[in-house]
């Protein structure tokens, strides 16, 4: 795991709450976005977790790494 600027452990994973808020968009469009098999995913219960670098490397791709500034 690797850490942040204030040496906090970072997480290397995001939530569908995460990529809404990355993407500005609402959460159930982030659910769609998140079953769409556009980007690595894992399923704990009920719960989605996104594989950052694979959701980073979906942003690059799209063009729209620059809403992550």
């Amino acid at each position: 795991m690797s850490t942040n600027e204030k040496g906090t452990p970072q997480s290397r994973t995001y939530t569908v709450n995460d990529i809404a808020a990355i993407l500005g968009i609402g959460r159930a469009t982030a659910y769609k976005l998140a079953n769409s098999g556009l980007f690595k995913t894992i399923r704990i219960g009920n719960m989605i977790r996104i594989s950052r670098k694979s959701f980073e490397d979906w942003l690059k791709m799209e063009g729209l790494d620059n809403k992550m500034e």
